[in-house]
């Protein structure tokens, strides 16, 4: 069964985790939804561990629709929810409107996630309005690291930790149906989990979150660049995807590869 906006209210009701995982393409985004995640998340993380990137700023919203319809393409059974990149929606809400509806028009996700809070709660309300779910995203916004001097927790003072709390309810008061909460302090997390009743996935944010979200190339072992404190590698694909490929090779340099088995 199709997971849904309602389905993931239900977990939170029912004190249910939610697994959430990014994907960027067919063959990944097929292997996550067999496994049976509750979300895919086709992440702005993509200008970093797909296109080689420094940061998620420069992906567009053309490569963004190019891998959201990949990812749809082989999604069965998760909720896909589609990464704006920056400029998307920070522009106007007019900008965010036209752009999430590529997403559900053009990509076929079920849902749109944005960075920010009660700055972009009118773009919330907007897009909730037009029919558009929306996963609202605070904390450690990745689009705003020029601000914020760089991945660096948030909400650590008690004012900073006030601030998020209020625009964890203003986002819920605006639309949104889940919350991103990305690299503040478990007890604030857990904190905010309590007072919103939309689901809370955590990135870095302690284990009291509603769900939990990771990379996928950080899960599978395939991103190498750095590796975030709250990053638990769960495999070592590129380990094997080595081992593979020096195979191939010293079997052509020998001779060996193709045998008789692999020819006409």
């Amino acid at each position: 069964m199709k997971v849904t906006v309602q389905s993931l209210l239900e977990k939170k009701r029912d004190n249910k985790k939610i697994a959430m995982l990014t994907a960027y393409d067919f063959p990944f985004a097929q292997i996550a939804d067999e496994a049976g995640v509750d979300a895919i998340l086709v992440g702005d993380s993509l200008a970093m561990v797909v296109q080689g990137m420094g940061n998620t700023i420069a992906v567009t919203m053309d490569e963004m629709i190019y891998h959201t319809r990949m990812v749809s393409r082989a999604t069965k059974r998760a909720m896909v929810i589609a990464d704006m990149p920056y400029l998307s929606y920070q522009i106007s809400v007019e900008e965010a409107l036209r752009n999430a509806g590529r997403f559900l028009k053009e990509a076929a996700a079920q849902a749109v996630k944005l960075e920010g809070g009660r700055e972009v709660a009118d773009r919330v309300r907007a897009l909730t309005a037009a029919e558009i779910p929306v996963v609202a995203h605070i904390g450690l916004t990745p689009q705003a690291l020029h601000r914020m001097g760089g991945y660096k927790v948030q909400g650590k003072t008690e004012d900073a930790a006030n601030r998020l709390m209020e625009d964890a309810k203003i986002l819920e008061d605006a639309g949104a149906f889940c919350l991103t909460l990305e690299a503040i302090p478990a007890e604030l997390a857990r904190r905010i989990t309590a007072e919103v009743s939309i689901p809370t996935i955590g990135i870095g944010a302690g284990p009291d979150c509603d769900g939990q979200v990771l990379v996928l190339h950080d899960v599978l072992g395939l991103f190498e660049r750095f590796t975030p404190k709250f990053v638990k590698r769960y495999g070592d694909l590129k380990g094997a995807a080595l081992k593979a490929i020096a195979d191939y090779k010293d079997e052509v340099e020998k001779g060996t590869f193709p045998d008789k088995e692999h020819s006409f």
